[in-house]
Formats: structure tokens, C-alpha cells, sequence
């Protein structure tokens, strides 16, 4: 089986570049494993801003033109390896009590609670603190917008 091969460029962070040779049929993972040897779980590759996750696509299914640009990230650290079995995580109370999960309704029930006092009691809140609660809550609508707009 006799299938041409095409070249590719992988550009690296500091502006590096490499030419990788490479068949249509080849997978995404045989890709990192032939130019990255021991770092295959440490890569990362981004073809037109998407991060290709699954190493068992083919470079063809992708519809990559000759010499088409991969960005290519090479983690410190290579990601955690997933868990076995059922459980998300292996420490128990973790898993229980995922206070991250809960922070973001915590924080606009605090602030309704606050703007409700500061309605009901208006008496009670000078205008310094009520100015400071305006702008806490546009800070924390920014970065609720911000973080969950991706």
C-alpha cells in the first residue's frame, strides 16, 4: 500500500518550526508518537483553533492540505492519568464536597441577600456601601461573563 505522503509544519510556542512527513492515513497519535517519542500524553495539538483530542482520527478526516500549520503545546507535566472505575476522584471527601461546584451559586445568593437588605433596609446603607455592592456585583457579572462565555 502505497499512499503519498504529505508534509506538514508544527509550530511550537517560541515560534519554532518543524516538518513533519506524514500519510493521510495516519492517526493523530501515531503523528505525536513518531515526533514525539515519550512525550505523546504531554503534546497537545491545535489545528484552526481546535485542540485535537482524539488520538485515533486520521490526518485525513481532518482534511489537512499540504503543509498545513499544527500549533503544538508540550506540557510540564503530562495530564492526570484518568481514574479507574466509577469513582471521579480517589480521594472520598473531595468527591463529596466539590465546594467548587457550589461557589458561583453561593456568591449571587450572598448577593441578592445583600441587595434585598440594601432595599428592604435602606436606612441602614450609607452611600459608600452601596456603591461598594454596585460594583461588587458588576465585577462578579464580568467575571461570571467572562468565565462562562467559552
Amino acid at each position: 500500500e502505497d499512499e503519498p505522503t504529505m508534509v506538514l509544519r508544527l509550530k511550537f510556542l517560541n515560534d519554532t518550526e518543524r516538518l513533519a512527513r506524514v500519510r493521510p492515513g495516519d492517526t493523530v497519535g501515531a503523528l505525536k508518537r513518531a515526533y514525539f517519542p515519550g512525550q505523546e500524553h504531554q503534546v497537545r495539538l491545535i489545528y484552526q483553533g481546535q485542540l485535537l483530542r482524539d488520538d485515533s482520527q486520521s490526518l485525513a478526516g481532518l482534511q489537512l492540505a499540504p503543509h498545513s500549520v499544527l500549533h503544538c503545546h508540550i506540557a510540564q507535566h503530562g495530564p492526570a492519568p484518568a481514574p479507574a472505575g466509577p469513582r471521579a476522584s480517589a480521594d472520598p471527601v473531595h468527591a463529596a464536597l466539590n465546594v467548587g461546584s457550589l461557589m458561583l451559586p453561593l456568591l449571587v445568593l450572598l448577593l441578592a441577600l445583600l441587595w434585598y437588605f440594601q432595599l428592604q433596609y435602606r436606612h441602614v446603607f450609607t452611600a459608600t456601601a452601596t456603591t461598594f455592592l454596585a460594583g461588587l456585583t458588576l465585577l462578579f457579572s464580568f467575571m461570571a461573563f467572562t468565565m462562562y462565555r467559552r
